[in-house]
Parts: structure tokens; C-alpha cells; sequence
């Protein structure tokens, strides 16, 4: 608790304001998609099976991978239920951002969608291996980082999450506070 004051203070002092909520019963993603909830029957129904479905999608802006910073690029595959979504939230944030606050954000550092592996340190098979997960910035927001240390958890990005939120898309890091990076359209477990 003392640790959280701090924090809250030194905000406080920074912008002039109380730091926004992040905690998950204060923010309610909305469902206009119907994802359904991750490992369930339902879903499995949905999105068929892994590596199944797929598409090539153009980006609305230019990306570079995050792990090879002069490898552009323009395309990335994904299940096609969630084509049209991914697209209609990037060409609102190219929108919103613009290039050059896309770049200084780093909203443009991919890390990748389809992946046909299971999640780290698990036995479930991963949001990645249907194509309805992205993860972005990696190197500013790991896999364990909460709040305090992850860089997609400052309000500078607050209009970043509202555009996957409208979209009913989930953010492991505002559910879970980690994984601050991922992004699925798929709802969690409660």
C-alpha cells in the first residue's frame, strides 16, 4: 500500500492529476464483436481449429519487429473473424496518433500475431496459435511487469486501449496487470 501511495504522489506531482484506475472491475470492455471467452467450448466453436482460418492482412501503418528494429513490416497474418476488427483499430490509432507520435510511442515495435505455440510456462495452447492475439512493444512491456514498470500502462495510452476496448479486444496487462504487451479477441475467464 505504501509502495502504491508513492506512486500515486509522485503522479500526482508530475501531471496535476490522480494517476487513471487500471484495476479490472473499474474497466468494462465492451463485447460488440462477441468474442467468446478464451478455452471454452464456445470458443473452440468460434475460431475452429488452431492455425485453421487464417488470413493476410494489410497494416494501416508501417510496423517494424521489435526484435529486428530495421525489418519493416507492412502485412501480418491473423484468423480471419478478426481481420476487419484489427484493421478498423489500426487506421484509428494511425488516426488518433498520426506517424510521428505512432514512432515516438512505439505503437509501431510489432511482436508478432500467429504463433502456433503454447503460453510460456503452461500447458494451454496460446491466443497466438488461432491468429487473435498481437503483442507489441515487448522490450518495454515483459511478460511479468505490472503497472509500476510497463510502459503501455502510462495515459499516454489511454486512446490506444480505448480503440481495442471499443473493439472488445482485451488487454492481459489492464485484466491482469501483466503482459502489458497482448492484445486478444478473446474474453478471460473472471
Amino acid at each position: 500500500m505504501t509502495e502504491a501511495a508513492f506512486e500515486q504522489l509522485n503522479y500526482l506531482m508530475e501531471h496535476g492529476i490522480l494517476q487513471p484506475s487500471w484495476r479490472p472491475d473499474e474497466i468494462i470492455v465492451p463485447n460488440p464483436n462477441s468474442w467468446p471467452f478464451q478455452h471454452s467450448q464456445e470458443f473452440q466453436e468460434y475460431y475452429g481449429e488452431r492455425g485453421a482460418r487464417l488470413t493476410t492482412i494489410d497494416l494501416p501503418y508501417e510496423m517494424k519487429l521489435s526484435w529486428s528494429l530495421t525489418t519493416r513490416v507492412r502485412r501480418t497474418t491473423c484468423h480471419e473473424k478478426i481481420a476487419e476488427s484489427l484493421v478498423r483499430i489500426l487506421q484509428k490509432i494511425r488516426d488518433i496518433y498520426g506517424d510521428d507520435e505512432i514512432s515516438r510511442l512505439r505503437l509501431n515495435h510489432y511482436g508478432g500475431c500467429y504463433n502456433n505455440r503454447k503460453v510460456r510456462n503452461g500447458g494451454l495452447w496460446s491466443m497466438h496459435a488461432w491468429g487473435i492475439a498481437l503483442d507489441f512493444d515487448p522490450n518495454r512491456n515483459l511478460l511479468n511487469w505490472g503497472r509500476d514498470r510497463a510502459a503501455f500502462s502510462h495515459p499516454d495510452y489511454d486512446e490506444w486501449w480505448n480503440c481495442w476496448e471499443e473493439e472488445g479486444w482485451i488487454s492481459l496487462g489492464r485484466r491482469r496487470n501483466f503482459d502489458w504487451m497482448h492484445v486478444q479477441a478473446a474474453r478471460l475467464p473472471e
